[in-house]
């Protein structure tokens, strides 16, 4: 288990994985929505059995399962990449000058027990090469998928942008993140208490220029392809780095790096068509070399109609988790933009009654479109009966549900930031009423509603003016596209819903 990997420090994997015939165990680390580490560390112990080391680089959990757990650990649901561990160190001793701290990173490329780590990701390979034979007839090309090609109506109620932090690798070097305007400071990491950190923080992928390495790489290196296949495999080397107390750049880390990566192996550098991807994350003293599991983000999965600011699926399931549905629960989200929380609900908790409204027609139609896909993919996966979903989606005005007092468990929405959509100004009367509105649809006692909001002044003050309605049990700090935003956690008092209130 963990303990073991924490016990065995800096000396790479438990030497049971050497004895030939033991079974191979594989440390995975994850990527997660910063704030929700504890919540994925959940799914994890309960999906997995496996017990999470929580980073202090935070965003990250790092956990061991035998290698044969790889498909349950895909179907997670609160992980956005996942990447198998070839070593970790908790205290590496960068030398002050950079050139010498820069060699080190070279030399160490020899020195890292790569075999189990690279096996682990050729079965993963195999993995996902059956399941796109089986997905390719059902889906259409991600290029189809439209994104904001909707003729831009930014009206929608969709608060947040998919661009958040993580996805950056995805981005060669000095590629500005997606909504430029609206990206207050991807930089700044949030420390725990929500304090800026100014911490130097940066990402790059960088390609080593390579002279003639057009050899076949035939059994060089360990956990090089097997005889019968004697081609070169491509790479890239990915360099997060934060912290400052480095002499080097996260792009010299990785050049240097990746070319001690492309001396050992015989491997050929390419930033995009690239078979093998390395990560060399650097969080102050803490260095964790690793090989990706995922190409693309799975926090995609479920949307195919993407509006403005489409929440991401593993922060809907976070909030989601975070009010505890249980069999039964009527769970409504009011604002729901292009569908993702109710979507990623009504997939997750199947014993749920789930409600998606939103004043945006445009919004609907997509979240109704997103549906669709939905329903589409359970029928190809279980050709003997289309079930449905449990979920219906509508237009409605916000502050007037077309739903009776007292009738819904759980409420969970992404509220208008008034960056995008809507505006600030507008949020000082719209938040209240929400509030008021949500809280007469609960159920007085058990009702619950978890909100995500950037506009955390706006949002204090509504809370307070509904104060014998709500009361606020949890906070959590997220980073949403470069926005510093909060989850909150409300349980609905005993109060009766004002009776007096508008009447039906």
């Amino acid at each position: 288990g963990m303990a073991e990997a924490e016990a065995a420090g800096d000396a790479g994997p438990a030497p049971a994985a050497a004895q030939e015939g033991a079974e191979l165990a594989a440390v995975i680390g994850a990527t997660v929505p910063t704030g929700f580490e504890q919540t994925a560390a959940e799914e994890v112990q309960e999906k997995l059995g496996s017990a999470s080391r929580i980073s202090r680089d935070r965003g990250k959990i790092y956990f061991e399962v035998p290698a044969r757990s790889l498909p349950q650990v895909h179907r997670l649901r609160s992980v956005d990449n996942l990447f198998v561990v070839v070593q970790e160190f908790k205290d590496y001793q960068f030398k002050e000058n950079k050139e010498d701290a820069l060699k080190d990173l070279e030399d160490l490329v020899k020195k890292l027990p790569w075999t189990d780590p690279l096996k682990v990701w050729e079965l993963n390979n195999s993995l996902k090469k059956k399941k796109t034979k089986r997905k390719k007839h059902n889906l259409q090309s991600p290029a189809s998928r439209e994104k904001l090609s909707d003729g831009g109506e930014e009206a929608a109620a969709d608060q947040n942008t998919t661009t958040d932090q993580e996805d950056c690798a995805q981005n060669p070097v000095a590629v500005e993140p997606a909504g430029g305007q609206d990206t207050e400071d991807p930089q700044g990491v949030t420390s725990r208490n929500g304090v800026e950190e100014e911490e130097d923080n940066e990402q790059s992928d960088v390609q080593v220029e390579v002279q003639g390495s057009s050899e076949c790489g035939t059994g060089a290196g360990d956990g090089q392809a097997s005889e019968g296949e004697a081609r070169v495999l491509r790479f890239r080397v990915t360099c997060n780095r934060a912290g400052d107390k480095h002499s080097f750049t996260s792009n010299e880390a990785a050049r240097d790096f990746g070319g001690a990566v492309q001396e050992h192996f015989q491997w050929k550098a390419d930033m995009t068509n690239f078979d093998v991807e390395v990560l060399l994350n650097i969080h102050n003293k803490e260095v964790v070399v690793g090989i990706a599991l995922t190409e693309e983000s799975l926090h995609r999965r479920n949307i195919t109609h993407f509006g403005p600011t489409t929440l991401r699926s593993t922060l809907a399931y976070g909030m989601l988790r975070l009010c505890d549905p249980q069999p039964t629960d009527i769970i409504v989200d009011p604002m729901c933009g292009t569908g993702a929380i109710p979507i990623e609900g009504a997939a997750e908790w199947p014993y749920c009654f789930h409600i998606a409204g939103d004043n945006s027609p445009q919004a609907v139609k997509r979240a109704a479109n997103n549906v669709s896909s939905l329903l589409r993919k359970n029928e190809s996966k279980d050709s003997s009966a289309a079930l449905g979903v449990p979920l219906d989606v509508l237009q409605w005005d916000i502050c007037h549900l077309p739903l009776r007092t007292g009738s819904v468990d759980i409420v969970v929405t992404d509220m208008p930031f008034g960056k995008r959509i809507g505006s600030k100004k507008k949020n000082w009367d719209l938040y209240p009423a929400c509030l008021m509105e949500m809280g007469r649809i609960c159920t007085p006692g058990t009702g619950r509603a978890v909100l995500l909001t950037q506009d955390k002044k706006c949002f204090a003050k509504a809370l307070s003016r509904v104060g014998h309605i709500w009361r606020r049990a949890q906070t959590v700090w997220v980073n949403v596209g470069g926005l510093h935003a909060a989850v909150y956690l409300l349980r609905r008092t005993c109060e009766r819903a004002g009776e007096a209130g508008p009447l039906w």
